[in-house]
């Protein structure tokens, strides 16, 4: 049974306690101090924050459990198919072969993962761009990563399935420190703690991102290293979009 936090007493906005799948989805779009107070409801019921968009596809069939997939095997076999799917085979400079997992990186000293995931809440709650208008929410999950397995986000559309998705996340939330923060239709953005700090790491984890998400890779850059200077290297958040 998951927990209503409006019973709790928890200084939470006016929210609704959703079914199939199940969350808490406040009221009202969130402002910047929101996160703290879906933290604090974190502590009290164990369910996870997040910021969701009014319009999700939400699908019960594709709610799954994570433990049953690997990162570095789903991401090899998500490589293997867009080398299968692409003429042009594998993007440079690397070859059909799956690369490997990238190394971890550190966080920067006194920036954990909350307070990474704080700060880019704070920013996305003023921002007028694809999470506009999005409001708090608590999904009862184990760990941030599994949200959209939990919630049978589809965003991912044809590319993959949500809990292949989560997988790979539940390996960044370990080598980066990532939290899942916002969710669109089909957009998903993670803040980042310890983003990697070389050229060479960011190559290898944008090599990651190319499995993952390969719209977000291929619409704007014409190299994978250009994508791994701009949107990786150093980066405390990455956003994700399936066209």
């Amino acid at each position: 049974m998951v927990i209503n936090p409006n019973a709790l007493g928890l200084d939470l906005p006016p929210g609704t306690l959703r079914v199939q799948p199940s969350l808490w989805y406040a009221d009202e779009p969130a402002t910047p101090d929101t996160w703290a107070h879906l933290l604090r409801a974190r502590e009290a019921t164990g369910m996870q924050p997040v910021l969701l968009t009014e319009t999700q596809y939400l699908h019960t069939g594709l709610v799954a459990d994570p433990d049953d997939h690997d990162a570095a095997t789903t991401l090899a076999g998500l490589w293997d198919e867009l080398a299968e799917e692409d003429s042009g085979g594998a993007p440079e400079p690397f070859s059909a072969a799956w690369p490997g997992l990238a190394p971890a990186s550190r966080a920067a000293t006194g920036s954990g993962p909350d307070d990474a995931a704080a700060r880019l809440a704070a920013e996305l709650t003023g921002a007028d761009d694809l999470l506009k208008g999005a409001r708090g929410a608590l999904v009862p999950a184990r760990r941030s990563a599994d949200i959209p397995a939990v919630l049978g986000w589809g965003g991912a559309r044809e590319h993959t399935e949500p809990v292949r998705l989560s997988a790979v996340l539940r390996s960044w939330e370990d080598r980066f420190g990532i939290r899942v923060v916002g969710l669109g239709p089909d957009v998903l953005t993670v803040s980042v703690a310890a983003p990697p700090r070389t050229p060479a790491d960011a190559l290898a984890v944008a090599a990651e991102h190319h499995a993952f998400c390969p719209d977000g890779v291929r619409d704007g850059y014409d190299t994978l290293r250009a994508y791994a200077d701009e949107e990786v290297l150093d980066r405390p958040d990455w956003t994700f979009w399936w066209d």
